[in-house]
């Protein structure tokens, strides 16, 4: 049965965003399955069958408006994390409003639901972030030992852990990072500006096309996800999908995606532990080829597929 959905995302059409990046991905499968489905940044008070929002705090708006219109329409709100790290808490009343009004909770990791107050649990669906055939040929550099790190410049990103770690290295290493993402701030643009002038091993190439990414993805050896808040990074996805090997922070948004007996974690903000791992994967190839059989494990997860199936199976539930 076909049905009109509204999903509503903060971020803007033209935004890079992962928010936006994940709805448009959303509102694709949805379309596939026959729904006809609507992308907006608030909800315009139009008709709908049902409504996915992407946010519990930065939707709770179009949440509570489209709950009071419409009783009995579903509700599904998709939580990020900034929701369940720091909005539950900065923000409690306004976020647990969401996940009271939300008929489905959704979660982009595994370990989600024990982050929540208990009385929310039941209401989780995971739906991990699906990639397609990245098409990717992967040839390393032989040159250099490339690290890529693909997020935007904010501090939940801890976007310079893997510059600092490269920061003083032996001569004779390899090591060089190279870092997709764009400034959330003139201040950020700066900062990352500096570090590529005084440190000669790391290179900000600003927000940069998808073509060009998965380029970057292409001649890596190795990828650093250093963020010490995720509710699921689709980069992840990307890099397991592609088969290039991860080095991530030990933080649920991580070890949801990547399993909890992934060999690359390093404890957050430790830029000692990172610098030991990166030097490690340069040194040794059965590391490298640990992290990518890690990977390659749960890639199965991330497939378009899965995460079709399981829309299609959570909208049924309301038929």
């Amino acid at each position: 049965m076909s049905v009109r959905i509204i999903l509503v995302t903060p971020a803007g059409v033209h935004s890079r965003a992962g928010n936006r990046i994940t709805a448009t991905r959303w509102a694709r499968a949805l379309r596939s399955l026959g729904h006809r489905v609507a992308v907006q940044m608030d909800w315009d008070g139009g008709s709908a069958d049902a409504l996915i929002a992407l946010h519990a705090w930065r939707s709770a708006a179009s949440v509570a408006r489209y709950r009071s219109r419409f009783p009995a329409g579903p509700v599904i709100v998709a939580l990020t994390g900034t929701d369940v790290h720091r909005f539950l808490r900065t923000h409690e009343e306004t976020t647990r409003r969401s996940l009271e009004h939300a008929d489905v909770l959704i979660a982009l990791h595994d370990l989600v639901r024990d982050m929540l107050p208990a009385e929310f649990r039941a209401k989780v669906q995971v739906v991990h972030q699906s990639v397609g055939n990245p098409g990717l040929v992967r040839h390393p550099s032989q040159r250099t030992f490339d690290v890529c790190v693909v997020g935007h410049l904010r501090r939940e990103k801890d976007p310079l852990r893997a510059a600092w770690a490269v920061r003083d290295l032996p001569a004779a290493s390899r090591l060089r990072v190279l870092h997709a993402g764009g400034a959330r701030d003139p201040d950020w643009a700066g900062i990352a500006r500096g570090e590529t002038i005084r440190n000669p091993r790391y290179h900000w190439l600003g927000d940069l096309p998808g073509w060009r990414v998965r380029r970057l993805y292409a001649r890596a050896h190795t990828m650093v996800i250093s963020s010490v808040m995720e509710g699921g990074a689709n980069v992840v996805s990307e890099a397991v999908v592609g088969g290039l090997p991860v080095i991530a922070s030990r933080i649920p948004g991580n070890v949801g995606l990547l399993g909890p007996d992934h060999p690359g974690y390093f404890p957050p903000e430790d830029t000692e532990a990172l610098r030991a791992l990166l030097l490690r994967a340069e040194s040794d190839p059965g590391f490298l080829d640990d992290l990518a059989r890690h990977g390659a494990a749960r890639a199965p997860l991330f497939t378009p597929e899965r995460e079709r199936e399981t829309w299609r199976r959570l909208l049924e539930a309301f038929a």
